[in-house]
């Protein structure tokens, strides 16, 4: 028996146009006022895990509640759970800062909520994705070979990058029988991006694949090393098939000598990708422009407007040389997507695993009409500076001490008190808790790293500067990072000044 058909009422529809623009105002307002003060929230949540969860109601509500409700929720439950990526002194990772033309092109995207799949489902998408990547080609230097194509976050960028190396091993049928019987390897340093890893995982070839070498002591990849590795693995019966270079390593920023790579790779017949996720902006300032040398000979390159373009999260861009192997490794076009534009348009959706694709070109192409190549350049190379001369109070301390070179935002550093030796003896006096360390260790090393460990915790504590860490050569390593577009030095000093606060309180 079939359901009997009810009539429609009046349709309930959106928001009222007055409506939105009442509250559009109130959320405008709100955000100029959240980014023009900062430093009134702890930069790190202060929350517990729960806090978030247990404000909230476990439903939603039957009935629409009022915005003023839920403005008001957003300042009582969710902006103290926030950690504030946009905060100045937000020193941490890689920082990621939302410009006011980029955020204000995300409000477009959002607005417009177009899906840039295929050409026809907006062409403004496809092409202005097409423009604003070759202007930002041109302002790192690179040759008109490489086109590029928008993606979220390196990671994908790399893993695309990737599977269009693989795609391209020849009589490897890997679309049509997968991976069996197949031993591809792929190379890179040993302080490569967990990213790689993740590629190999993901695309089948397995992480037992990747094979990570050596580095120098400014932790760069060995160009010696990846070439007795490769001669190694095809001994052993391995195909080699890609090599991963990288400009602007995670943990310290190293430059991998790319011209040296591009070397090997020529002669081996291998995939050249080279990550320069974080490194690459540095390119839009010309006497940086040695950051990418060697890059214009690899066959891949991802660079990422969303850490040093001030461009919000996200958008990653990979560049590549043969666009049709990239299209290979993942075109497959259902009949409710055929169209009949044919070779003369670019559909986006034959060049990764997505299907849909936000129209993310758009708060790129707002950033670089507002500030300009000229503006660009201004403000990386005043973060540059400012990551310099901070690296210069470093080596200026009895206190620190640099851990890596500095070349781009990014200084590695440690405390080690001029005391160091006195303060480990006293320590270990002191504190029956303090582990006893097997001969073959130095105890100063351990109670350095220890020490750095307590610095860094009580520093972003207090909540007024925020840090991350990582380890070089199994020494904890303190990094500050620069990259906030509203960054300016008394930022910077004050870090100093806290860390310089909180280790003279420790001695």
């Amino acid at each position: 028996m079939k359901a009997e058909m009810v009539a429609p009422h009046e349709t309930p529809g959106d928001m009222s146009p007055e409506d939105f623009r009442r509250y559009g105002h109130q959320i405008v307002d709100w955000i100029a006022e959240y980014l023009s003060h900062p430093e009134r929230y702890p930069i790190l949540s202060q929350n517990q895990p729960g806090d978030v969860k247990s404000a909230l109601p476990s439903s939603a509500p039957e009935r629409g509640e009022s915005f003023e409700a839920m403005l008001a929720d957003l300042d009582r439950v969710i902006v103290p759970g926030v950690t504030h990526w946009n905060n100045p002194a937000f020193f941490a990772y890689f920082p990621s800062s939302g410009s006011g033309p980029g955020i204000l092109g995300e409000l477009l995207t959002a607005a417009f909520n177009v899906n840039a799949m295929l050409w026809r489902t907006s062409p403004s998408a496809t092409e202005l994705e097409e423009v604003t990547l070759d202007w930002l080609r041109q302002m790192i230097g690179l040759s008109n070979d490489f086109e590029g194509v928008i993606y979220d976050t390196a990671s994908i960028s790399t893993l695309c990058a990737i599977a269009a190396a693989r795609e391209a091993v020849p009589d490897l049928r890997v679309r049509e029988d997968g991976l069996a019987g197949a031993k591809l390897r792929i190379y890179a340093s040993e302080h490569v991006h967990s990213s790689i890893d993740r590629s190999a995982i993901t695309l089948g070839i397995g992480q037992s694949a990747l094979r990570k070498i050596p580095c120098d002591s400014e932790y760069r990849m060995e160009p010696r090393s990846l070439e007795l590795a490769i001669a190694d693995d095809r001994a052993h019966g391995w195909q080699p098939f890609c090599v991963v270079a990288t400009t602007g390593t995670t943990s310290s920023a190293s430059i991998d000598p790319v011209a040296a790579i591009a070397d090997i790779c020529e002669r081996e017949g291998v995939w050249l990708h080279v990550d320069a996720a974080y490194g690459g902006f540095a390119a839009v300032v010309p006497e940086m422009r040695w950051i990418l040398e060697g890059a214009d000979r690899a066959d891949s390159l991802v660079i990422n407007p969303h850490k040093s373009l001030f461009v919000p999260l996200d958008l990653s861009v990979l560049y590549c040389k043969q666009m049709d192997v990239l299209r290979s490794a993942f075109s497959l076009v259902p009949e409710y997507l055929r169209s009949d534009e044919g070779d003369d348009v670019r559909n986006f959706m034959d060049y990764g695993p997505q299907l849909g694709r936000r129209f993310r070109a758009l708060k790129l192409w707002f950033v670089m009409r507002y500030f300009g190549i000229e503006g660009l350049r201004e403000r990386i190379s005043n973060q540059l500076a400012m990551a310099r001369e901070f690296a210069g109070w470093i080596e200026q301390s009895d206190d620190f001490e640099l851990m890596a070179p500095v070349s781009l935002g990014l200084v590695c550093f440690r405390a080690r008190p001029h005391s160091i030796d006195e303060q480990a003896e006293r320590s270990l006096k002191e504190n029956p808790k303090v582990p006893h360390w097997s001969r073959d260790v130095e105890y100063v090393d351990n109670y350095l790293d220890i020490l750095n460990e307590g610095l860094l915790e009580e520093v972003n504590r207090r909540g007024k500067v925020f840090l991350s860490h990582t380890k070089l050569n199994e020494a904890f390593t303190l990094r500050l990072a620069i990259g906030n577009i509203r960054t300016t030095r008394e930022h910077v000093k004050l870090a100093w000044d806290e860390l310089n606060d909180v280790l003279g309180s420790r001695n």
